[in-house]
């Protein structure tokens, strides 16, 4: 519940409207954020500004000038928060705690899953892409396959899922996408966040061709090039066993095998009481069962049409499956 201002405060605080275009960007910038519990650095305001380049001095200028602090933005540390959520420092480091331990697994398992045939590259993404993993969370997997080969290499993926899964690690390669299908088809804000925030384990080349062929993010996120923080980039392990691998399965034999496979699993999938933001296709699989865009976007607009204030924690909380999937 908000805690109405009284009049004589209502008057120092500046309406959105009085605010600069910067002002307004590092404003929305902490606010989307805010929807997965994760306040930001200055530097991490500069990367997420939205629709608006400039630079990291610039952007501390802002943060000192008084303009957003406190009734905006609050100021915790290194941390920048809406006002009345500075709690979320607190879980934000908790988070990171839990994504230290994570990352070794998304390096082993993922760089086993490169090792697959017919995978040229595999990314975090998520909240472990963010250090914001909360427990309990999957490790997310976005993996890029040869052409004509999606389906067939998301069966594979499926086999280190199982043992990843008997060892109490928990993964998702939720999107897997052909060479030839690099751009994604939903130009929005939430997945100019995915794009940005995704962390490459393999595949470096293919990486940048996926940020090449997406620069419409840059409309969204000028700021937001290279990569967030970077994690080891290591070749793939045993790259002549997997090229022997897939020849017998670049014939009929292995065309055969992948539509079936396709097939199967279009029809499981098709089953599913919410496929809204979920497609399937010879060309990718985006096994999104849940409607984590459609939430982020929608609590993201309700922040920003909240009055300024610094009152208490207002805001509603992550619900525990977004949480998992920043």
């Amino acid at each position: 519940m908000i805690t109405p201002l009284p009049n004589w405060q209502v008057e120092r605080v500046l309406s959105p409207a009085a605010l600069t275009p910067l002002e307004i960007a590092a404003w929305r910038a902490v606010a989307y954020v805010d929807v997965f519990d994760y306040p930001l650095t200055a530097r991490e305001i500069h990367r997420y500004l939205e629709n608006v380049t400039a630079t990291v001095a610039e952007v501390e200028e802002v943060l000192a000038n008084g303009r957003l602090l406190p009734h905006y933005l609050a100021h915790i540390g290194p941390y920048y928060t809406l006002a009345g959520r500075e709690s979320t420092v607190a879980v934000r480091e908790a988070r990171a705690t839990v994504a230290r331990r994570l990352w070794p697994a998304a390096q082993h398992y993922g760089r086993l899953i490169a090792s697959l045939p017919f995978v040229r590259m595999v990314a975090v993404t998520g909240s472990l892409a963010m250090n914001n993993a909360d427990e309990g969370a999957d490790i997310d997997y976005l993996i890029v396959a040869r052409n004509g080969r999606v389906w067939l290499s998301r069966a594979f993926a499926i086999a280190i899922v199982r043992l990843a899964e008997h060892r109490g690690t928990s993964l998702c390669p939720n999107y897997i996408l052909a060479e030839r299908a690099l751009e994604f088809p939903d130009h929005n804000l939430y997945t100019a966040h995915e794009v940005a925030q995704m962390i490459p384990l393999s595949g470096l080349e293919i990486y940048r061709q996926v940020r090449q062929i997406n620069n419409w993010t840059d409309v969204f996120l000028p700021n937001a090039t290279g990569l967030p923080h970077q994690v080891t980039n290591g070749r793939v392990p045993h790259h002549y066993l997997r090229c022997l691998a897939e020849l017998p399965l670049r014939t009929p034999v292995g065309h055969w095998l992948e539509t079936w496979e396709m097939r199967r699993k279009i029809h499981k999938f098709q089953q599913h009481p919410n496929i809204s933001e979920a497609a399937f296709s010879p060309d990718w699989c985006k096994g999104h069962f849940d409607t984590h865009k459609q939430y982020a976007l929608t609590a993201y607009q309700a922040r920003l049409h909240q009055p300024p204030t610094h009152s208490a924690d207002h805001t509603t909380h992550l619900p525990d499956s977004l949480a998992k999937h920043q």
